[in-house]
């Protein structure tokens, strides 16, 4: 009985996941002329919170280093440090950018944001860039590496450009970044929080993103082993795995026609996307005194999309009550073995 009824089960997950694909596929071509859907019912259940979880004045008299903190996730955490109190720098490529931002969240919250150019991928660049952040602020209490690229790409069409374009951001700045704060914080004998923003296919991996993904594993394995090496010195090492969090920058590369966008809601058991403003929170929290015995962590921070995903037959919950019914009745009705 078991082989017949893993055989239904498995002819029932081919039509399912058959139909899917179909679906995908035509929803696809269609998408520009169709008005967007409406949310899953339970996302009622898991409304986003606004607003600054940890109490005023947690980060008061600490200076927070945000790489690409002029947009997107970056400008979200560092508004939520700025704050909370922090005297924040953020740096990037594009100095015009970080300067607006840092005006605008410098007036919102009260707290002077600094803005420093640096290309994370030149390692002079960096260590320059921490010259300049060490004449302006000191040496920096939380430094989150969060500056990253991406794009989607069959790998049998990356050229080693393209490869080096991505693993340079993600994988040797991030590398870039840690050592020479890591090694001048060592040598002024002052402890630190490293956060680090990877995806949560840095743990599955994941095609069409290939430097991506083995970019953000690498920073994983980067920041796990220097929890291990280098806690007697004062430092933490964290790392944040979000799921699909809608931002500007991101979602008009990897998802302009929007199509991408409908297909992760679906599958999301939250039934909706995260918001900036929420792991914002959370990296204020994991940097923060209240998380001091946090390190080498992964948080995995994604509404449940990735045990949705993984899960052999999850697709199951596609069946109808009725398809249930009959399906049930056909597996009583198998006799044998």
């Amino acid at each position: 009985m078991a082989a017949t009824v893993f055989g239904m089960k498995s002819g029932l997950w081919s039509s399912v996941r058959t139909s899917v694909l179909r679906s995908w596929i035509h929803s696809s071509a269609a998408l520009p002329q169709q008005a967007a859907p409406p949310p899953p019912p339970q996302v009622g259940f898991f409304p986003p919170v606004g607003g600054v979880m940890l109490p005023t004045g947690s980060f008061n008299g600490r200076v927070a280093f945000i790489t690409g903190g002029g947009t997107g996730l970056g400008r979200a955490m560092t508004t939520t440090l700025s704050q909370l109190g922090a005297q924040c720098v953020i740096a990037s490529r594009k100095l015009d950018v970080l300067q607006k931002t840092a005006e605008e969240i410098s007036s919102q919250t009260g707290t002077k944001v600094h803005a420093v150019q640096c290309d994370v991928r030149d390692p002079q660049a960096v260590s320059q860039c921490v010259d300049q952040m060490e004449t302006l602020t000191g040496l920096p209490d939380v430094i989150i590496n969060n500056a990253a690229g991406n794009f989607v790409c069959p790998s049998e069409r990356l050229s080693p450009n393209a490869w080096r374009t991505i693993t340079d951001i993600v994988l040797n700045g991030t590398a870039f970044i840690t050592l020479e704060l890591g090694k001048r914080l060592i040598q002024n004998q002052r402890g630190a929080s490293f956060l680090a923003i990877t995806t949560i296919y840095a743990e599955s991996g994941s095609g069409f993103v290939v430097p991506s993904a083995s970019a953000k594993a690498g920073v994983e394995a980067l920041y796990k082993s220097l929890a291990a090496e280098w806690g007697r010195y004062g430092h933490r090492f964290n790392i944040i795995q979000p799921g699909p969090i809608r931002t500007k920058g991101a979602f008009s590369r990897l998802d302009p026609a929007g199509v991408f966008e409908k297909k992760m809601i679906g599958r999301i058991p939250t039934g909706r996307l995260g918001q900036p403003e929420e792991i914002a929170n959370l990296a204020a929290y994991i940097s923060s005194d209240y998380a001091t015995w946090m390190s080498g962590a992964v948080i995995r921070f994604d509404g449940g999309e990735y045990v949705s995903m993984a899960g052999e037959f999850n697709e199951l919950r596609k069946v109808t009550p009725d398809q249930w019914k009959m399906m049930e009745a056909m597996i009583r009705s198998t006799k044998g073995s």
